[in-house]
């Protein structure tokens, strides 16, 4: 799911605000995840950008890990009720829509 939030707060602050721990980032674009019921799996995973006032985001949920070394295939789910649940919180969390 893709959305943007208008914020003050930088890309890098948001790890303390809504509980996502960073994985790296590549070409400005941050890799967050947060673990669901304090497990490594399933988990949030999400895609920040930081776009001169405003956040992109491009969020899934990561049932479980890869399979397979070396690849990415994790059986996410990229809609539905669960990751409509949680845009809405960081939408309420960062201060807009």
């Amino acid at each position: 799911m893709k959305f943007t939030v208008t914020t003050k707060e930088s890309v890098l602050g948001l790890g303390r605000i809504l509980g996502y721990r960073l994985l790296g980032n590549k070409n400005d674009e941050y890799n967050f995840v947060r673990g669901i019921e304090g497990n490594d799996y399933p988990r949030y995973h999400a895609y920040v950008k930081d776009a001169a006032g405003y956040l992109m985001f491009n969020i899934h949920l990561d049932q479980k890990r890869p399979v397979y070394a070396g690849h990415t295939a994790h059986s996410g789910e990229y809609d539905g009720e669960l990751i409509e649940r949680e845009a809405e919180r960081i939408k309420g969390l960062l201060g807009g829509a």
